[in-house]
């Protein structure tokens, strides 16, 4: 059974699971029907229908002092794959539709240079200025962690706040302690533009 987690929690990811070298970082989300009614005629004249909001998932490769090291240490769309081999992502979803994951992570934990403390979750909206979109406008996102040798889900955390008016996620992030990996739901909220701009932050 996987453990559900409340913002602010933490959980050991390698203690508990021995052997766990590799692991599938799932997030989520869906669009919010807007109103106007439904059925037929709802769609119909445009009520029911969901905003197209493109959330990218990113991973922000962090060092000592929860600094970013270097930019190739940030994992997103334009750059599905870390230098080292250890952080994949594997690819972007557009509009958040359908049932699941909307994008995946596969993090081999065995591979991760020494240097990187910490590997931070974050979920961000695609020209949100420009477009005006929030995290409002979402619902239902999750982050997840998958055991992908036996595909069982090792731990899952809802973002259940009210993210109205801001425009960046921190879902969660995994990070070293001594020998081990531990999970925290972190759960916060920016009103970051953009990626570049939550990068600035870990600089």
């Amino acid at each position: 059974m996987a453990i559900n987690l409340q913002k602010g929690q933490r959980v050991d990811l390698t203690k508990s699971n021995p052997g766990l070298s590799k692991i599938l970082v799932g997030l989520g989300w869906d669009p919010v029907q807007s109103g106007g009614g439904g059925g037929f005629f709802g769609s119909l004249f445009g009520g029911g229908s969901a905003p197209n909001i493109d959330c990218d998932a990113s991973v922000i490769m962090l060092g000592a002092n929860d600094k970013l090291q270097n930019n190739k240490d940030v994992i997103y769309f334009a750059n599905l794959r870390s230098n080292d081999g250890s952080v994949q992502h594997t690819g972007d979803n557009l509009t958040g539709d359908g049932d699941g994951d909307d994008e995946q992570i596969i993090v081999d934990l065995s591979k991760v240079p020494s240097r990187i403390q910490k590997l931070v979750f974050v979920v961000n909206i695609y020209d949100c200025v420009k477009r005006k979109q929030h995290f409002g406008m979402i619902q239902n996102a999750f982050i997840r962690v998958v055991n992908p040798g036996n595909n069982q889900e090792l731990i899952h955390y809802n973002l259940s706040d009210n993210y109205g008016g801001l425009t960046c996620l921190v879902a969660g992030e995994i990070y070293r302690h001594g020998n081990e990996w531990k999970f925290a739901a972190v759960g916060t909220g920016t009103t970051a533009g953009s990626l570049s701009e939550i990068v600035r932050s870990y600089s």
